[in-house]
């Protein structure tokens, strides 16, 4: 690889990491390459990018934004062979990777994810990322609560109501 290509790679990898919040470094080492087409149609069938490349020029790609503290942790999983899943949603690469490890025997393993500003490393971390709420999952938790105490308010009125409507009727 040309220096001029390297620089491209670093360049198209800069974009993703400042175009989504979330992103999750997986190791495809031990999948054919009829399984890594496979996890790929998942991805793209749930808007999820999946981008393989070098441990050093990921490394330097995240180096470039001089954050220690939010991609730190995230260094020491650059080993071996490495695909990234880049997505709004912190969970969906997560559902994908549960799914695809149904018929795949525990591949391909998650070796860490950034969700946000949190750092989730481990493969034992996958289970915890499908259970993280999306955006619109706790916005509909929130208007659910909202709505509960006036939903029983005009339950309880429109009881009160039928009871007199049928108190009056018996007489």
């Amino acid at each position: 690889m040309t220096p001029a290509q390297k620089n491209e790679v670093i360049g198209v990898l800069k974009e993703k990491f400042a175009q989504y919040d979330n992103f999750y470094v997986t190791n495809t080492e031990s999948l054919t390459v009829a399984q890594v087409s496979k996890l790929r149609r998942l991805c793209f069938e749930k808007n999820v990018e999946l981008k393989v490349a070098k441990n050093t020029l990921i490394r330097k790609a995240l180096e470039s934004f001089n954050d220690e503290g939010k991609y730190g942790e995230v260094y020491p999983s650059l080993s071996g062979v490495t695909a990234l899943m880049f997505s709004d949603s912190p969970k969906e690469p997560a559902l994908i990777l549960s799914s695809f490890r149904k018929t795949n025997k525990e591949k391909p393993v998650l070796k860490a994810a950034l969700i946000g500003s949190d750092t989730f490393t481990g493969d034992h971390e996958l289970v915890n990322l499908t259970k993280i709420k999306t955006k619109n999952e706790l916005i509909g938790e929130v208007l659910g609560l909202l709505q509960s105490p006036a939903q029983r308010v005009l339950a309880a009125l429109l009881h009160h109501h039928e009871s007199k409507a049928e108190g009056v009727a018996a007489e």
